[in-house]
């Protein structure tokens, strides 16, 4: 069973056949380090699950480049607004690394909802933790100091501290390189 299957059935407790169904429209692919799995304004063809790597997500505004989410394996990434509503999207993802990822296509994902009865069921629970890692961010960056988000982020990501630019860590959790480096020393 693939990371990708694995996944399926540990949050979706679907059938073997289901489970099939949907990991068999997902194709393998290699992205090397540096590459855009997705660029600013482009509309967003993809849903990929991650299963080596570390892919970024971040826009570019007029003074700095501010990092939204770091897409590490047992994740999915894509612009989710792109990827369903077909706008531009307002994110660049980029390779922080090597990285081997499962790919489903958008037309791909649409045939699901034509053939499989229960897979709008699964779109919504998929949807729904979408949703409610967004809403731990905000609530993160709403209420906790910049030592709790530090501190917080570190307990549960302690491997990308070693493994990706401070500046983005820093970004992602809404304070300066400077800040970041401050609380970093402290610890």
């Amino acid at each position: 069973m693939t990371e990708l299957e694995q996944y399926i059935q540990s949050y979706f407790g679907v059938s073997e056949e289901i489970l099939q169904n949907i990991s068999q429209r997902f194709v393998s692919q290699q992205l090397s380090k540096g590459a855009y799995f997705l660029e600013q304004g482009r509309s967003c063809e993809r849903l990929s699950f991650v299963k080596s790597g570390m892919l970024r997500m971040f826009i570019h505004n007029e003074h700095k480049e501010i990092t939204q989410w770091i897409s590490t394996p047992g994740y999915f990434v894509t612009d989710l607004s792109s990827f369903l509503f077909g706008t531009p999207s307002r994110w660049n993802i980029q390779t922080l690394s090597d990285c081997e990822i499962y790919t489903i296509t958008k037309s791909a994902y649409q045939q699901l909802g034509k053939e499989l009865p229960q897979w709008h069921m699964l779109e919504k629970l998929f949807l729904a933790k979408c949703f409610a890692t967004l809403e731990d961010r905000i609530i993160a960056l709403l209420s906790m100091t910049a030592e709790e988000r530090y501190e917080f982020f570190f307990s549960t990501n302690r491997s990308l501290f070693n493994q990706v630019p401070q500046q983005y860590l820093a970004s992602m959790l809404g304070m300066t390189p400077e800040t970041f480096s401050r609380i970093r020393k402290k610890q």
